[in-house]
């Protein structure tokens, strides 16, 4: 077997070239892929006792993928989204693996034509605006660390931003004056930009002046200074809903985490009669087709559409032409 067949220097290829040279992916995508990796890897060599360095290209098999992928759901109890993401990077792998490496197209073909499994499409669940308003009520703004808190979980369901947009937010990104909006670096390297009301606005205001006007400096910094990180904007959440729990008793129904605010976003947007496309491009969707799950949620929208519907048992009433109308058509 060439040295062209063996896993480790095309992996380190992929990794270093294929993905960040020619496809430039984002730091969360190659953290993704990497950790998919390093689980294959490591079943692999529990099954077949074959070390990671040695491993050869027809040894990393579509049946042995296959095994590996059964495992995840069966002994990782992972669901089927997270099994369908690891095949997406192992898919990717494998297409690079069949340009390079022309003496395993085969095997990589194989591996290729391992299909996604399908999985039920859940309701998005989300807040409702009194439900959001007890969370920023709950939160001590007499402290430091609270009024950051506040200023940032009342600019994440302002924008429908992602946590790992939000942690990176910098205050340049911020733009203050006559039209408030910020601009989000998104999925897929791309760039959007997000209007502010007027009180998310002044919060902001008056939160950067606390931290003073430092075009590089973080919007949300730690108590250290640092970009904060998604456990920490996930745990100051959790807080917020504890106490918040005791004023608003619905929320103790519900999970709530930084994502779920951007559901909430998104479905506070559709039911004030947003446009679902304005709506993708607010959320930063590369298809409309992922924002489309937001109609199946939104009972207010499917109740207004029940209500223009006859009751059975209703008789159906025929349409009568005036004077005027059967004038018209007898004068044609």
């Amino acid at each position: 077997m060439t040295s062209s067949g063996c896993v480790g220097p095309l992996l380190q290829i992929f990794f270093t070239d294929y993905l960040v040279a020619q496809k430039r992916a984002s730091q969360e995508t190659l953290a993704s892929y990497r950790d998919t990796f390093r689980l294959l890897l490591r079943f692999v060599h529990r099954e077949t006792g074959v070390e990671p360095a040695d491993l050869t290209i027809p040894e990393l098999h579509a049946d042995i993928i296959l095994r590996f992928l059964d495992c995840l759901e069966r002994e990782r109890s992972n669901s089927i989204a997270s099994r369908n993401l690891r095949l997406t990077a192992i898919r990717s792998f494998y297409r690079m693996v069949a340009l390079r490496d022309p003496a395993n197209v085969g095997v990589a073909m194989r591996v290729l034509a391992i299909p996604m499994k399908r999985t039920n499409i859940r309701l998005r669940h989300h807040l409702t605006k009194d439900e959001m308003e007890a969370i920023l009520a709950a939160i001590e703004r007499r402290t430091w660390c609270g009024r950051r808190d506040y200023a940032l979980l009342l600019t994440l369901y302002n924008s429908g931003a992602r946590v790992s947009e939000i942690s990176t937010l910098r205050q340049a990104q911020v733009t203050m004056g006559r039209k408030t909006y910020i601009q989000l670096h998104g999925k897929g390297r791309k760039d959007r930009i997000v209007p502010l009301w007027p009180r998310t606005a002044a919060v902001l205001k008056e939160w950067f002046r606390e931290l003073g006007q430092q075009e590089q400096a973080m919007a949300f910094p730690s108590i250290r200074g640092e970009p904060i990180t998604r456990f920490a904007i996930h745990l100051l959440l959790r807080k917020a809903v504890r106490k918040a729990v005791l004023h608003c008793a619905s929320l103790a129904k519900k999970r709530v985490s930084p994502h779920v605010i951007r559901h909430s976003t998104a479905m506070a947007l559709l039911q004030s009669g947003v446009d679902i496309a304005v709506i993708a491009l607010w959320l930063g969707h590369e298809s409309i087709e992922t924002t489309n799950a937001y109609l199946h949620a939104s009972l207010a929208m499917k109740e207004k559409a029940l209500a223009k519907m006859e009751p059975i048992g209703t008789k159906l009433r025929r349409f009568h032409a005036n004077d005027k109308l059967l004038a018209f058509l007898e004068a044609i």
